[in-house]
């Protein structure tokens, strides 16, 4: 109570309304299932659109479970559907077998995380999350553009300097002197490296080709008029590394391709990428670098120009720690079902890059600290697809062997350079989950797995495990039993049922026959669908994503109070099974939901019951109407804990129920001509005894009359005499 010391005018704000009751959501579903990539430990992640499904757990392709058993992505297949027939919100749980075992990262489960190891064992790469799909290939894009500094020129080269030449129109000015290529070759596509040397131009590194593409081996040129209009030179110079320069006296590494004899060589060379470790290099007082030692490469006879940029250099003063001159790269993570056609110039599926990479062991821009296997921000942890491991002895030497050992796949370009893949390798979708896996664990600390992940959301209303249908039908009962005891648990869901594939009217029946539960509602047959991958013509999929989607599109259109039936299957072309109504009269009376062909009215649920053998819950309406009303009241009257229970707050209560159940009747929800017909709440003397306020109790009874749907429709006809 305030206290009033000071003589004084006091205002004070005092609600004289009853606090108001506001309606759950009651369209937001959950999936458990195994899908190919993506998080299954810790608080689930809400998706919005199938794009967004795909970015965290995996495209449509199918899965490909041990001992060589492919099955069709159901969960991924059941998200798209759900998204297309108006779903609009999906917490996903992602399940694999023996996740129980498993810790955040998956080690422990069946299914296996891809990686691979460098022969020296200081660097690993691996994928972040355990599946097939994490089989990627890593792409190197170096950034040699760093220390190296193209110009177009606009004079011909001066004796002793080198351009870079692109032309796919040479002028008939151009003459070969050594090669036999005739003159009427021409025009020719040069691309290449080329040194004036007195009055001709040595091709350092290069592709010539004519006109039918035929690989000609050149060893010079003649160039009479550069530039011209048809053909695009660039003058390539040095410039010092941003960490700079090196110190006389250092050894410094050399990689090198297809060269033999380099006895001769000195100088500073600055054009072209690493290639394979050949040698060493030392740099002088003069600046210059010479030629330490040089074991015998590849190509017997050819002579080779000394190709590296000097930002891949690595220095070592004395025999201290390492000066870094560090080199820069970005980072591609590339999915593609056949390598070797990134060996031949394909550009496979980016799905995820980064960039600012370098070279060093310890800078934050490292491998080791820009892709860790725990990520520091949450859209990180669930879209970032690898981690990398840096051994702590690695320095930059070891880093650089490790990056081009790893894998450098195809034969350098002359100029364009080479391009280095890296292969992961191993990843495994494991066995197929069953019961223990959909049910999941709840672990404080690596965070709960399976059905279990969804106990940490309140707003999730429908559940359905959709890959389940395709296992055998006592396991598949067993994750439809799991499923009833989270709904029972969680007190206000309800979940969907799918039947198996091509059962018969008795399968069905059996199947039902272990169900009775008005939180399960039953749909039978499978739907028939296009093939969103392309691979095959159709598909037959479990109900539930069809119907989940359903749910939710009514409950947003029309409401909750209106059965989720009579409604458009989006994306049906037809049903497994093709039920008519003498057969659905079997069907019906036993709580199973039927999918029907209606002439004229396309693909329909034509079925609207719970489980339940209890005729007060026997519709699906009903039941997920009444826990929005339960949980609404539940989560709208929080405030009253702990309040003095007394008749003010008796009637305080009364008033917030009463005005939420009027606006109800007034939308059409509730049957009755007048409010009082529609429904009554009572909290008084009449529902508490003096027990009950001793104990802390209050006690609130709330009666509704429920619409139920028309499932049979009758219209009494006959004749009449037509007296007056």
């Amino acid at each position: 109570m305030p206290e009033y010391l000071a003589p004084g005018v006091y205002i004070e704000e005092k609600s004289f309304r009853a606090r108001s009751i506001e309606g759950v959501g009651t369209s937001v579903a959950a999936i458990v299932g195994p899908t190919r990539t993506g998080p299954f430990r810790g608080k689930p992640e809400v998706v919005t659109s199938f794009a967004e499904f795909e970015r965290i757990y995996g495209d449509l392709e199918d899965l490909q479970f041990a001992a060589s058993i492919t099955q069709l992505n159901y969960t991924a297949l059941a998200a798209r559907a759900f998204f297309d027939n108006g779903g609009k919100q999906l917490f996903v749980s992602r399940v694999v077998k023996d996740v129980n075992s498993s810790n955040p990262s998956g080690d422990g489960s069946s299914a296996v995380r891809a990686s691979r190891i460098s022969a020296d064992t200081k660097l690993k790469f691996q994928s972040r999350f355990p599946g097939k799909v994490g089989n990627y290939v890593l792409e190197l894009h170096w950034q040699d553009s760093e220390n190296l500094f193209s110009i177009a020129a606009t004079t011909a080269p001066v004796d002793g300097e080198e351009l870079f030449l692109e032309a796919s129109e040479v002028p008939k000015e151009v003459r070969v002197v050594a090669g036999d290529l005739e003159a009427g070759k021409f025009p020719l596509s040069i691309k290449a490296r080329v040194r004036r040397n007195g009055a001709n131009y040595d091709v350092l590194s290069g592709e010539i080709k004519d006109k039918d593409d035929v690989v000609v081996a050149l060893t010079r040129l003649v160039i009479a008029q550069l530039p011209t209009a048809t053909s695009k030179v660039s003058r390539i110079q040095l410039r010092t590394p941003a960490s700079g320069k090196l110190q006389a006296g250092v050894a410094v590494e050399l990689r090198l391709s297809a060269v033999t004899d380099l006895s001769n060589v000195s100088g500073l060379a600055h054009w072209g990428s690493l290639k394979v470790l050949k040698g060493q290099l030392k740099l002088d007082a003069g600046g210059k670098l010479s030629l330490l030692s040089i074991p015998v490469a590849q190509n017997a006879g050819v002579l080779a120009d000394i190709d590296f940029p000097i930002s891949a250099l690595a220095a070592l003063p004395g025999n201290v720690s390492a000066l870094l001159v560090r080199r820069n790269f970005d980072l591609d993570v590339l999915r593609i079902a056949d390598i070797d056609k990134l060996r031949k110039g394909a550009s496979g599926e980016i799905v995820y890059r980064v960039g600012g990479l370098s070279t060093s062991a310890i800078a934050d821009d490292s491998l080791g600290k820009k892709l860790l296997d725990k990520p520091g921000t949450r859209d990180a942890q669930l879209t970032q697809p690898i981690a990398c491991t840096v051994a702590n002895d690695a320095d930059v030497f070891a880093l650089l062997h490790a990056l081009f050992d790893a894998d450098a796949l195809n034969n350098p370009h002359p100029v364009n350079g080479p391009r280095y893949l890296i292969e992961l390798q191993n990843g495994s979708d494991g066995d197929i989950p069953e019961s223990g896996d959909y049910a999941g664990e709840i672990h404080d600390k690596d965070g709960n797995t399976g059905l279990a992940t969804f106990e940490q959301v309140e707003d999730i209303s429908i559940v359905m495990t959709p890959a389940a249908a395709a296992l055998d039908t006592a396991k598949h009962l067993a994750v439809v039993i799991e499923m009833q005891k989270h709904c029972k648990r969680m007190q206000y869901r309800v979940g969907v049922v799918d039947s198996e594939a091509n059962m018969s009217i008795s399968e069905i029946r059996d199947f039902k026959s272990n169900l009775d539960d008005t939180r399960l509602a039953l749909y039978y047959p499978w739907v028939v669908t296009s093939d969103p991958t392309g691979q095959r013509d159709s598909l037959s999929l479990p109900p539930g994503g069809f119907i989940a989607g359903v749910y939710a599109n009514t409950d947003v259109s029309r409401g909750v109070h209106k059965a989720p039936a009579n409604e458009v299957v989006l994306g049906a072309l037809h049903f497994e099974q093709d039920i008519n109504r003498f057969q659905q009269e079997l069907l019906n009376p036993n709580g199973i939901n039927c999918l029907r062909s209606m002439p004229g009215r396309g693909h329909r649920v034509w079925g609207a019951r719970t489980t339940s053998s209890d005729p007060e819950w026997k519709y699906v309406n009903v039941r997920r109407y009444f826990l929005f009303l339960e949980r609404s009241i539940d989560k709208s009257t929080q405030w009253a804990v702990f309040e003095p229970n007394g008749e003010a707050l008796w009637a305080s209560i009364r008033i917030s129920i009463e005005d939420f159940l009027y606006n109800e009747w007034v939308n059409g929800h509730l049957l009755g001509p007048t409010p009082k017909h529609a429904y009554f709440v009572r909290c008084d003397r009449s529902t508490m005894t003096q027990n009950d306020l001793d104990n802390g109790r209050l006690v609130c009874e709330v009666g509704v009359a429920a619409l139920k749907p028309a499932e049979f429709v009758i219209f009494r006809i006959g004749q009449k005499t037509a007296d007056a």
